[in-house]
């Protein structure tokens, strides 16, 4: 078994409990097999692993959910159905179910942000190259994503700011051009999770 935690430098070791910021906390995901990106206000992470199939999708599931468990809200990018005939694609939807589901059970409200709205939300161009959403991120926030996983990483941030912004708690004030991405999201119809 092989897995990978990242933390960016100045993330908090411990997150901070839900409702003790001056901000709600939300953590936003860029779902992969292989390199998941997350993210908070002013911290990135992600998960990386090696192995496949169930324990793959165990070991994510598990280190995810040390991320979001605190969290008022959960934004996770969608599927790219543009890219459904991928070898992993049945994998790649199990682990989304599977988020989808902790946060259900948890009461963890979450929304899901298709690729081409996080890429409007970021840059005001839905066809924007994983550079341009990197890049975007930088200068509107002044954080920089690096290392192997800096583009799952600015995705997630992205999903994360979109998050605050629908709250009515942007990170920063976004053109109308770009907020228009909110209106392509499943936001949760209440700001109370599931039941179990």
């Amino acid at each position: 078994m092989s897995l990978t935690v990242t933390p960016a430098t100045g993330m908090p070791q411990r997150l901070p409990a839900a409702g003790t910021t001056p901000r709600s906390l939300v953590v936003g995901l860029d779902l992969s097999l292989t390199s998941t990106g997350i993210a908070g206000n002013g911290w990135t992470a992600n998960v990386r692993t090696k192995t496949r199939g169930d324990a793959r999708l165990r070991i994510l599931q598990i280190a995810i959910a040390d991320y979001i468990k605190q969290a008022d809200l959960v934004v996770m990018e969608g599927p790219s159905y543009g890219h459904a005939h991928l070898a992993g694609h049945e994998d790649l939807a199990g682990l989304r179910v599977l988020v989808r589901q902790y946060c259900y059970r948890h009461h963890i409200p979450y929304a899901v942000m298709p690729p081409s709205s996080l890429k409007v939300y970021a840059t005001g161009n839905g066809r924007a190259s994983k550079d341009g959403v990197r890049a975007a991120i930088t200068d509107r926030y002044g954080y920089l994503t690096e290392g192997a996983a800096r583009y799952d990483e600015a995705d997630a941030y992205a999903a994360m700011a979109a998050g605050y912004d629908w709250l009515g708690q942007p990170l920063k004030s976004v053109p109308e051009s770009h907020r228009r991405a909110l209106d392509g999201c499943a936001w949760p119809e209440f700001l109370t999770g599931g039941a179990l």
